[in-house]
């Protein structure tokens, strides 16, 4: 099928409009029609070759929710007219160990995400959200709880569940004092998570201009990591710290607020090695980590959870024709907190 979307032609080329093709549903596919795509950090590495990985024409968005259109004859979970959500990954071996244990974006056949990577039905790359529509295997589709603003919802499908998964794993909740490092697209939900599930939430700010907002967020107390002082007041204190943020920054600086086997997880990607003291680690006995994002089950047991609670991102709408200016944009970290393309922008 014949679908509009935008795409970078090369890594120093603009996102422009470029038409790709769709296949029609199979027997267990979900064919939706995109109504909003969050724009994620993610999106620019690709669409500039950052990571020297990129397979061009690239269609990033990987944030997608939209409602379903056409349904294959062996789809039992999803019908015309339902809300539904694709996030990172459209696809899986199904038989590996991690697809065995619901960890689909460790598998190892490798995952097939939703851009850039190899389309075993098609040929060629996967293309992503920016663009009309979607089809995906029903197995990769999730379900929208109906009480959240739809555009507002898609940027869980990868800000949400980058940061909920690790709270969860390490067993966020109730007594313990958790740490968020970085109020942006990705921090501001670890705020809103750590916050919903009990825990005493420390944000971490280089900017006292988010002070403010990260209390509104659900901050207990926000820490300016700028000032030692401050910093000094909290050290060896935090059960887990989660750390979002994606520059250049001293980790080190943070694995001495940990406490005794307090966990510090990256969710950030700075662009360089970061240097790593032993001592940092030795004393008192710390653990540093990594986290993706999670698994199909957990993604939807996260969107679950934030229709239980009202959760959802805070966004800003732009069209899709403004997608290059706000990749500037969030470079400059001039978002609050997240962008949400209107896709109706595209279609109209």
């Amino acid at each position: 099928m014949p679908t509009k979307a935008f795409a970078a032609q090369s890594a120093a080329t603009p996102l422009a409009p470029f038409s790709i093709n769709r296949r029609e549903p199979l027997p267990a596919d979900v064919e939706i029609d995109i109504l909003f795509c969050g724009v994620c950090h993610t999106d620019i590495h690709f669409a500039r070759d950052e990571w020297g990985m990129t397979n061009f024409p690239c269609v990033p968005g990987h944030e997608i929710l939209g409602k379903v259109t056409r349904v294959g004859p062996r789809v039992t979970r999803f019908k015309p007219g339902d809300l539904a959500a694709i996030g990172c990954l459209v696809d899986s071996c199904r038989a590996c160990p991690s697809c065995k244990a619901g960890l689909e974006q460790f598998c190892h056949g490798p995952s097939v995400f939703t851009y850039n990577s190899e389309d075993t039905h098609s040929g060629g790359h996967t293309f992503g959200g920016y663009s009309e529509r979607i089809v995906a295997d029903q197995d990769f589709v999730l379900k929208v709880p109906a009480n959240l603003d739809p555009a507002a919802a898609a940027p869980l499908l990868c800000a949400g569940i980058t940061t909920y998964s690790p709270l969860r794993k390490w067993g966020v909740g109730k007594g313990q004092k958790v740490g968020i490092v970085g109020l942006g697209g990705l921090g501001h939900m670890g705020v809103k998570f750590a916050h919903a599930f009990g825990a005493h939430t420390v944000l971490f700010t280089t900017s006292r201009s988010k002070v403010e907002d990260g209390k509104r967020l659900g901050a207990d107390e926000v820490v300016i990591s700028k000032d030692a002082d401050e910093m000094a007041k909290h050290a060896g204190s935090f059960d887990l710290i989660l750390d979002t943020v994606s520059a250049d920054h001293d980790l080190n600086a943070y694995l001495a607020m940990l406490k005794l086997d307090g966990t510090m997880v990256m969710v950030g990607a700075p662009p360089n090695p970061q240097p790593i003291s032993a001592f940092s680690l030795f004393m008192p006995r710390r653990v540093l980590t990594g986290s993706l994002i999670g698994g199909i089950a957990e993604t939807q047991e996260m969107l679950d959870f934030c229709g239980e609670h009202n959760i959802a991102c805070d966004i800003e709408m732009i069209r899709i024709q403004q997608i290059n200016e706000a990749y500037e944009r969030m470079l400059r970290s001039d978002v609050k907190y997240r962008f949400v393309i209107d896709m109706a922008s595209l279609k109209g």
